[in-house]
């Protein structure tokens, strides 16, 4: 790439020519603050007007915002020199920040961004003053109805990054900015609510929103209560959240495994039994590879698409529910998790299924409303799982239970009924997962042998849409893996209108799987341009190599073979498929929610 040479604050520096300003100068050693730009400019508006830098030339001196001012060489633009502290910079970007804390609530103890919030830090760093400008604010809006999301406007600095964000994931476009002028806000159309538009509740948004405008919503009150109650209180943690929990205590992205330390927290904090959702991920995948081959074999309805990822299901409900008879009745791995838990582990330890509280620990936010579906309540009419806590969540109440996550030993799950769990289990939380942990059991289902060495490694990697054949002793079973809305859609047009080639198709909802899901430790936005094209795509990376890890470690990689999966259909469920297991592990889906169309691009 060809490099040009640029001047910054007297400097000459050697940079590529394709840059912008803001690029340019934390490439060379210069941070110059931002809120609108994310994601090296993927997300950028240009409207926050926080990275303003004067620009002098021979002319003079102009301000300009450098997240989307290009750079130029300094032969062919004589005197083109970058000022990032010069008196009209440094004051520019003062005034810009305090007149968005004049419009900004002023609630910081009790927002959920407190300690993570970018206007806050941008803040300290222009040496901006709160109250520096009085004065009428916005008009609030404060929507509480959705299960998942909550939205302030009083906290939104019209950034743009979620509008941006849930078009790039999602293709959908929910969010906009609204009204004009002073009384702009960001919202879905109308200033409705998340729960009266096609929002599928997948908390991308809430990833990349700077101050605490989006969040979860958070659901520790209710496991507060339930200890309260005296309810007998069993956790689950999902296959991601070890993933990503360290971060929440300082460690760098893909930098440990916080399995043990996770469990040794989940044990102190009162939890009666601390379980791993993995056990679940096998369950799913019995029943999910079972209902597979069983339509190959009998001639049923293909391809089969997953059905773990509910904001993958609701997007499937509002947009594409012609093709309801195409996904597998199989509940996700927390929810079938939370049947067993109130049927069979209620029966053997003498509970009353109305005395147990099943929390979910999740690395997601449309969970939250998976388990409020009433399909999802298989045992006294009670829900599958009563409370879901996402990563973020955890790491709230690992903290105000004064707990050090590096003193932490390292502990196992408990282990009665319901405790091990197989590597393909580990790998649900990455993109491809799914998909290769149901083709490992199919495979010895289909040929009596295991498949070997194991790794489906066409299933594997970050690209949009992975597609392959796979050979069973002869066969041939195409497969499709997908995340995000925005990279499903041709693949369910396909299937909609009969062109589709493949007998299987995973689909999850957020791009790279649930490693990168709405519950998940903020992102921070990139610093340097050498780190990549995305940085979702390096948070990804390193997260999804955590759990390959674990299951390259594990002798136990298949789900057909975990010994506790075996004796649970020995003992109660009979067989994958059978009558029980359809009443307890599998589910309906909604055909009269409002049927929306999407705008083609």
């Amino acid at each position: 790439m060809e490099n040009i040479n640029i001047k910054i604050e007297g400097r000459i520096y050697s940079v590529p020519k394709n840059l912008t300003v803001l690029e340019a100068a934390r490439l060379c050693g210069f941070n110059i603050p931002t809120l609108c730009y994310w994601n090296h400019g993927k997300n950028s508006l240009a409207s926050c007007r926080v990275c303003l830098v004067e620009i002098a030339t021979a002319r003079g001196g102009k301000l300009f915002a450098s997240c989307v001012y290009p750079v130029a060489d300094i032969p062919a633009e004589k005197g083109f020199e970058i000022k990032i502290s010069s008196p009209m910079a440094v004051k520019a970007r003062r005034a810009s920040v305090e007149l968005l804390l004049s419009n900004h609530s002023k609630d910081c103890q009790q927002c959920v961004k407190n300690g993570q919030c970018e206007l806050l830090e941008v803040a300290n760093i222009t040496g901006a003053r709160q109250g520096a400008y009085e004065g009428a604010k916005t008009e609030t809006t404060l929507d509480e109805c959705a299960p998942g999301i909550i939205r302030d406007t009083s906290k939104c600095i019209l950034c743009g990054r979620c509008i941006e964000r849930c078009k790039e994931a999602q293709g959908i476009g929910i969010l906009g900015f609204e009204k004009r002028g002073f009384k702009t806000i960001v919202a879905p159309t109308g200033n409705a609510s998340f729960a009266n538009v096609p929002c599928i509740q997948c908390g991308q948004c809430i990833n990349v929103c700077p101050t605490g405008a989006l969040s979860e919503h958070r659901e520790i009150d209710l496991v507060d209560r339930a200890f309260e109650q005296g309810k007998y209180v069993i956790v689950q943690t999902a296959p991601a959240v070890r993933s990503a929990i360290a971060e929440e205590f300082g460690h760098k992205v893909g930098e440990q495994d916080g399995t043990g330390k996770m469990t040794a927290a989940l044990h102190r904090l009162g939890f009666h039994r601390v379980f791993d959702t993995n056990f679940g991920a096998d369950l799913t995948i019995m029943e999910e590879a079972k209902e597979l081959l069983i339509r190959i074999t009998k001639g049923g309805v293909l391809p089969q698409i997953t059905s773990c990822s509910p904001g993958w299901i609701n997007y499937m409900e509002f947009f594409y529910k012609d093709i309801i008879p195409h996904i597998s009745t199989c509940k996700s791995p927390h929810e079938m998790e939370g049947a067993i838990i109130k049927s069979y582990f209620a029966k053997t330890h003498n509970l009353d299924p109305k005395d147990i509280f099943v929390v979910s620990v999740m690395p997601c936010t449309a969970k939250k409303y998976e388990a409020d579906r009433p399909q999802n309540a298989a045992v006294e009419k009670l829900p599958d799982v009563d409370a879901v806590l996402t990563t973020r969540e955890l790491a709230v109440m690992i903290r105000r239970a004064g707990i050090l996550w590096d003193e932490l030993p390292e502990e196992e799950f408990d282990q009665d009924l319901l405790g091990k769990y197989s590597g393909a289990g580990v790998i649900f939380g990455v993109t491809g997962g799914v998909m290769e942990a149901a083709l490992r059991t199919a495979y010895f289902w289909m040929t009596g042998e295991e498949y070997g060495p194991i790794d489906f490694h066409a299933c594997r990697g970050l690209e949009a849409v992975k597609e392959a054949e796979i050979d069973i002793k002869g066969t041939k079973v195409k497969i499709a893996v997908t995340s995000g809305m925005r990279n499903a859609k041709p693949l369910l047009d396909d299937v909609r209108a009969g062109k589709s080639p493949y007998a299987f198709i995973e689909i999850m909802g957020c791009p790279g799987g649930c490693i990168n899901g709405g519950g998940q430790p903020f992102v921070k936005p990139n610093l340097k341009p050498e780190e990549g094209p995305d940085i979702l795509d390096t948070y990804r990376e390193k997260r999804a190599k955590v759990l390959y890890d674990i299951d390259k470690g594990m002798t136990l990689r298949q789900s057909h073979n975990n010994p506790d999966i075996k004796e649970l259909y020995e003992k109660f469920l009979g067989e994958p498929c059978s009558e029980l297991s359809e009443e307890l592990l599998h589910t309906s889906y909604v055909d009269n929610r409002p049927q929306y169309k999407l705008d083609e691009e």
